[in-house]
């Protein structure tokens, strides 16, 4: 996503909630889990001595799995219905699925995302090593483009750090992209700064589905963002503080790029958005509509869910560009609470009528495809 303002360095400051920069950081904060993972790295997922099924892997980075690398397992598990088992450690790597490795499962075996730590750090002014940079799309960590993909307890995260690079002006810097359909993530984290979960599609005429429960994410500018049929329920949205910026906005939550044609974009439903930020730095959402897709109209729905002080509650949108104006988009709110979400003038609140919150459910959003079904 474009950058709303000149960049001065950021202090550097607790960034991964386990240090994930290295096997050794993560070690030092080893929760019993991670202790117990010790003896048994695979949790009750088995092992390579004891494989679940014949298409599941195991990967370690201590060398007692099929793979030391979860690049290496992608590349090993060719087509589909394939899962890998991850033992708590931290894997420095970019990690492509694509569309050809469909319906994979990616488990954390502790069973906490803290063990679990896929990560990298590329930005989009990131040089790269055959010349010109990275772009927004080639700095992510991981890359999942294919179709019907599920993850548990995986924290996904890009650590690259403004203040490290004072130089580059790309400073988009994402944790994933999600591009299939049907893909699921249920108890993982996504930390980043700027454009952090990047939840799109394929093409502009695929209406990919996804579903993030009980998640967190973590970032400042456009942190969740791309044109993706999403819900998002039981999520809780951390916006970061910021030492390089004195003045309000210091980023935004969400900025959808929803196509035109689609008729359902993001919903965020029984969730909770905090920040660290002065009350009032952060705006709710702003809509992107990229070069690539003029005819986008931006859709995001935020129901049910308590919006800390944070969050502007004034004018919690804003426009990314005068020539798409926030109000000509898809933007609405229902029964959410908390400072803010304080309506103090309506105008800049739009609201959904019982009527339409009615059909503004995860069911209404993700049709035939239930994901919830069955889960921890």
């Amino acid at each position: 996503m474009p950058s709303p303002h000149p960049r001065r360095p950021l202090s550097r400051r607790g960034f991964l909630a386990a240090s994930a920069g290295t096997a050794a950081a993560l070690a030092s904060t080893a929760s019993p889990a991670r202790a117990a993972a010790g003896r048994r790295p695979f949790g009750r997922y088995g092992s390579p001595a004891a494989r679940r099924t014949p298409r599941t892997l195991y990967v370690d980075p201590l060398g007692r799995g099929d793979h030391t690398s979860v690049r290496d397992a992608v590349a090993a598990a060719a087509g589909g219905g394939w899962t890998l088992v991850l033992a708590p450690g931290a894997y420095r790597e970019t990690v492509v699925l694509d569309a050809t490795r469909t319906d994979a499962t990616w488990i954390g075996a502790s069973e906490d995302p803290r063990d679990v730590v896929i990560v990298y750090d590329n930005a989009a002014g990131t040089p790269k090593p055959g010349g010109g940079t990275y772009g927004t799309t080639g700095s992510a960590t991981t890359t999942l483009q294919a179709d019907g993909f599920t993850a548990r307890w995986i924290t996904f995260a890009n650590d690259w750090l403004r203040a490290d690079h004072p130089d580059v002006t790309g400073t988009q810097a994402v944790a994933v992209k999600v591009q299939g359909d049907r893909c699921a993530f249920h108890h993982c984290r996504f930390l980043g700064h700027q454009d952090t979960l990047y939840a799109d599609s394929l093409a502009l005429t695929a209406f990919a589905r996804q579903y993030y429960a009980h998640c967190y994410v973590e970032g400042d500018v456009d942190f969740v963002f791309g044109r993706a049929t999403a819900v998002y329920e039981h999520c809780h949205f951390r916006a970061l503080d910021r030492a390089d910026l004195a003045a309000a906005p210091f980023g935004f939550v969400f900025a959808p790029s929803t196509a035109g044609a689609n008729p359902r974009g993001y919903l965020v439903t029984g969730s909770r958005v905090s920040s660290q930020a002065p009350a009032g730095f952060y705006k709710l959402a702003r809509p992107w509509v990229p070069s690539s897709d003029p005819t986008a109209r931006p859709s995001l729905t935020v129901r049910d869910t308590f919006l800390d002080a944070g969050i502007d509650a004034v004018a919690p949108y804003t426009n990314m560009s005068a020539s798409f104006p926030w109000q000509s988009q898809r933007f609405a709110e229902y029964r959410d609470s908390g400072p803010g979400a304080r309506i103090t003038v309506p105008e800049n609140r739009p609201q959904l009528t019982a009527r339409e919150a009615r059909s503004a459910t995860r069911a209404g959003y993700l049709g035939d495809w239930e994901p919830w079904r069955g889960e921890c």
